[in-house]
This record gives C-alpha cells, sequence and structure tokens, in this order.
C-alpha cells in the first residue's frame, strides 16, 4: 500500500510538474504593431530551422542531434525558429525526402511524429515555432506538387536540364486557377490544424509553443493579372487557418515587394486582411544582384544600403497597416562562396550585424520591425561532396536540396556569428 501510495504521490508530482511547465510558456499575441509574450514587449532575431521536423523523426532523423541543436540555439539567445512542416511529393531530385505528404491526403506517420517531438522539445525551452504549410518553390514540392497531383503535367523542375525557371515560374502561375489544387491545400491545412502532439497531448491549435501558422513559403502574387486570383486565395487560406485556430497568429511568407510583381503597393493591398496578424519581408542580395562574393569589397556596402532601404520601406507599409513585421529570411554566402565551415564569414557577420542594429533601433524607438530570422541555422549538418550537392540520406544543412550544402548556412562551429547574435538578443532583453 505504502509502495501505491508513494506511486501516485510521484505521477501527481510529475503531472503537475508538466503542467507548471507548460504554464511558464506565454504565448505571442499582437497588439498594434508590437509582438508580446505575455504581457511583456517580444522583439527577436531567430533562425530558419526548415529541417527541424526531419531531425526529429526516429527513422530518417537525428534526435541526439536536434536536442544539441536546439540547446545550442538556446544559449545563443536564439528562441523563435521558422520550420517547414513537411514536404510535398518527394520524388524528385533536388526535392526534400521523404516527404510529409508522399501522395495526395496520404501522410508518413514517422515525420508526423518527427514535428510532434521537435515542437514538444522546442516549448521545454521556451522556443516558438513559426510552421510554414506550403511553398512557392519546388525544393518541397508545394504548390507545383499540388499542379501535377492535379493533373497539369510532370513538374519541370528548373534544377534538372533541359527545364528553365521561366518555363517552372509560367507552370507554377497556374496554381491560383487550380481549384482541385486549393482544395488539396485546404484538405492538408485542416489535417494539421486538427493534429494533437503526440508526446506534449496538446492540440496543434492550443500549443503555446506555436507562434503563428504560415501560408506557405514566398507565395507570389506571379502577375499584375493575377493579383485578383491571389489575394482572394490569400484571404480564403487565411479565415481558413483562423476558423480552425483562434490561439495562433497568422502571416502569409511572402517576400514583400520582391514577391509582389516588385511594387510596394501590391504588397499593401494583398495584405490589408485584419485577420493577417502580422507581415514579412525576405533579403537575398547575391540573388538580386546586390552583391558578388568575388568583388565582396565594392558589393558588400551596396548590398547593406539597398537592404536597408529595402527594410524602411517595408516598415513604413506596416506601420500604414498597423501591423508588426518581421524579416524572416537573409543570408549571405561564405568567404568566395566556400561551403566550408571553416572559411571565413566576416562579410555575413558584418552584413548581419547591419540588420541587427536596424532591430535594436526599432525595438528602442516602438517602430514595426519586431523581429528577423537569419537563414539559416545548419547546426552539425555539412556538404559531404565537393559541389556540395545534396542526395537523399545525406545530413541536412541550412541550405535546401537544390542549394549547395553550407552557402548560406550557420554551422555550430561559427562562433563569432552565434555570439553576435546573443549579444544583439540581450540587446533586445
Amino acid at each position: 500500500m505504502k509502495n501505491l501510495v508513494s506511486k501516485i504521490m510521484l505521477l501527481t508530482i510529475c503531472v503537475s510538474a508538466t503542467v507548471s511547465s507548460a504554464q511558464k510558456q506565454a504565448p505571442i499575441t499582437v497588439k498594434g504593431t508590437q509582438f508580446y509574450k505575455g504581457d511583456k514587449p517580444y522583439s527577436y532575431v531567430g533562425a530558419n530551422y526548415w529541417y527541424g521536423s526531419l531531425l526529429g523523426s526516429k527513422k530518417v532523423g537525428d534526435r541526439k542531434r536536434l536536442l544539441r541543436e536546439l540547446d545550442l540555439m538556446k544559449k545563443s539567445g536564439i528562441d523563435n525558429l521558422r520550420i517547414l512542416v513537411g514536404a510535398d511529393g518527394g520524388t524528385y531530385d533536388y526535392t526534400v525526402s521523404p516527404a510529409l505528404q508522399y501522395e495526395r491526403g496520404k501522410y508518413n506517420a514517422d515525420l508526423l511524429d518527427g514535428l510532434d517531438f521537435l515542437i514538444t522539445e522546442m516549448g521545454k525551452r521556451n522556443m516558438y515555432a513559426v510552421l510554414y504549410l506550403n511553398n512557392n518553390w519546388e525544393w518541397s514540392g508545394g504548390m507545383s506538387q499540388y499542379l501535377e497531383w492535379n493533373g497539369y503535367g510532370k513538374i519541370p523542375n528548373p534544377n534538372i536540364k533541359p527545364n528553365t525557371w521561366p518555363q517552372f515560374m509560367d507552370y507554377i502561375k497556374q496554381y491560383h486557377s487550380c481549384e482541385p489544387c486549393m482544395v488539396a491545400f485546404e484538405n492538408h491545412i485542416k489535417y494539421i490544424l486538427g493534429r494533437t502532439n503526440a508526446y506534449n497531448k496538446q492540440k496543434y491549435s492550443e500549443d503555446p509553443a506555436i507562434m503563428a501558422w504560415q501560408v506557405g513559403n514566398e507565395p507570389r502574387v506571379q502577375s499584375i493579372e493575377n493579383e485578383g486570383k491571389f489575394t482572394l486565395w490569400l484571404n480564403k487560406t487565411v479565415d481558413l487557418i483562423d476558423s480552425l485556430d483562434p490561439n495562433h497568429l497568422i502571416s502569409t511568407g511572402s517576400e514583400g515587394k520582391a514577391g509582389s510583381n516588385d511594387d510596394l503597393a501590391t504588397f499593401e493591398r494583398t495584405h490589408n486582411n485584419p485577420k493577417i496578424d502580422y507581415l514579412t519581408m525576405h533579403i537575398w542580395p547575391k540573388n538580386w544582384g546586390w552583391f558578388k562574393a568575388d568583388d565582396a569589397k565594392t558589393t558588400l556596402p551596396i548590398a547593406i544600403e539597398k537592404a536597408t532601404q529595402y527594410i524602411n520601406d517595408h516598415i513604413a507599409v506596416a506601420k500604414k497597416l498597423g501591423k508588426p513585421i518581421v524579416i524572416e529570411e537573409f543570408g549571405l554566402p561564405r568567404a568566395n562562396e566556400s561551403l566550408l565551415p571553416k572559411s571565413s564569414v566576416v562579410d555575413r557577420n558584418t552584413f548581419y550585424k547591419a540588420f541587427f542594429e536596424r532591430l535594436v533601433k526599432s525595438h528602442n524607438n516602438n517602430e514595426a520591425l519586431q523581429g528577423i530570422n537569419f537563414w539559416g541555422f545548419g547546426g552539425e549538418g555539412k556538404a559531404v561532396n565537393s559541389t556540395g550537392k545534396w542526395n537523399i540520406g545525406d545530413t541536412f544543412t541550412a541550405d535546401p536540396p537544390q542549394e549547395p550544402q553550407g552557402l548560406n548556412s550557420v554551422f555550430s562551429s561559427d562562433k563569432l556569428t552565434l555570439e553576435l547574435v546573443k549579444m544583439y538578443n540581450l540587446k533586445l532583453k
């Protein structure tokens, strides 16, 4: 009897501790142009960690690595991670494999378990997840995979010759006119948001470790003629997410001007929905021709100047709409685009610092810029061949499969970068 009583008391203590731990994590909310964690303002330097749920998988992941990386990020002050819910399809080279939704409406149970595990472990560390549900680009399937599933022909993956990027862009433009594609995505949203976590037993819709749901990665208007269809789809998707989960924030995952026909007014119009809680922007100086690794001395100042202007222009839109805004993607290659972890990141750190300083200025002056997520945290991952190409079974880095592995990754060994992140996160407290 005594042993039974002891076991009951121990169980009660464990349950109480679990509840107490869960209660410690305050949800993230929005008031005007500010984020709040509980009743305190919340600004952050976070990271992109798209592969986090894959690391959490029992079969294809590495949970010990995941826990080490979460601990290191937390030690560096990083408590906000932008994460891919899961890939779609997973049958093409240069795309994420295995896929969460391997066929339309069919899910890999092991990867769902990995997502549960990741969210639970983040919750234990008072970290917050921004989870994106779709992708404009081919590297995780996304919209192009929905098109292929619904009879629009084989995806013209632009990484595989003779396919080209213009060919892929013409293909993806069809998404907002594909009714069965949009219905299939709605079903996906219902399935994911309706899930209960197998580890912490919380409904996804009630888990404080989730900061926000995001419509997708870089959904693009595509063309002037398509703005109406795009906006209708975006609003319908946002409304659906809000109806299923009124407890979490919603954002779109937009690049900003770059994803809005290069027009700020279009960005403003397409995001003028009260259920979109905060705005986003992405900045890629190499991709946009602002920075050249072989002439870093000349082009880095130009990249910083143009990025600063891009940031300020988008802060003005956020202020006008009365919403916070986050720079949720930005990156710069290592010296001479080297893929080796030991190569110099001096230019990258200089670039990062400009963003960190702008965030601190916004924080101190109560401006709309509330957070930034660098791209991205590659942890213990590394390229395993000289070209940097990712092959199925290779370790994951912050660089998706279509990009050279190590190109934009901040590795666990990048101590100076992580110290810089930590220093600026302390300034935001």
